[in-house]
């Protein structure tokens, strides 16, 4: 776990988001920046790529647990390499709640250092955002393949208070 990846995702942890340059993905329905959503929190999750097994459980399961992050004034902020199409497409034929954001660039993956250089795709990783534009927990996993669960991830931001 000690890799850069992990390092450039937990030197934000508990300092201020950089708000004005994070995050100008496009979804399939805006360009979103969270310096624009900070009335609540945000659970920000880079996945690797639309159509996958593990990332169509996860996306689903953000879907069905959208009600828990409201209730937990948060809001899921899923983000990939995928095209805007792409994304788009998946959204619809998995019935997917959540908005979803391409960084086809791989601009934001690259700047927060869940881009999979040999793969060209991000890692799956989770940035927790409080209603203060506050990082406040951090976890990149080890293989794309594994993934927090949606309860570890309403515990931490339960933690928040």
């Amino acid at each position: 776990l000690a890799s850069l990846g992990l390092a450039l995702l937990t030197g934000l942890v508990l300092g201020l988001f950089p708000g004005a340059m994070a995050f100008a993905a496009a979804s399939d329905l805006l360009t979103m920046k969270i310096s624009n959503r900070l009335s609540f929190g945000l659970a920000v999750a880079f996945f690797p790529l639309a159509f996958t097994r593990v990332c169509t459980v996860e996306m689903g399961s953000f879907s069905e647990d959208y009600g828990a992050f409201a209730d937990a004034n948060t809001e899921v902020l899923p983000i990939s390499v995928d095209s805007i199409p792409t994304l788009r497409e998946f959204k619809a034929k998995e019935h997917l709640v959540v908005d979803l954001l391409s960084d086809f660039r791989r601009e934001v993956s690259r700047r927060y250092g869940t881009l999979l250089e040999d793969k060209f795709y991000s890692g799956r990783a989770y940035i927790v955002i409080d209603g203060e534009g506050i990082v406040r927990w951090s976890f990149l996993e080890e293989t794309p393949g594994t993934r927090r669960e949606n309860g570890e991830l309403l515990e931490r931001l339960r933690s928040l208070g």
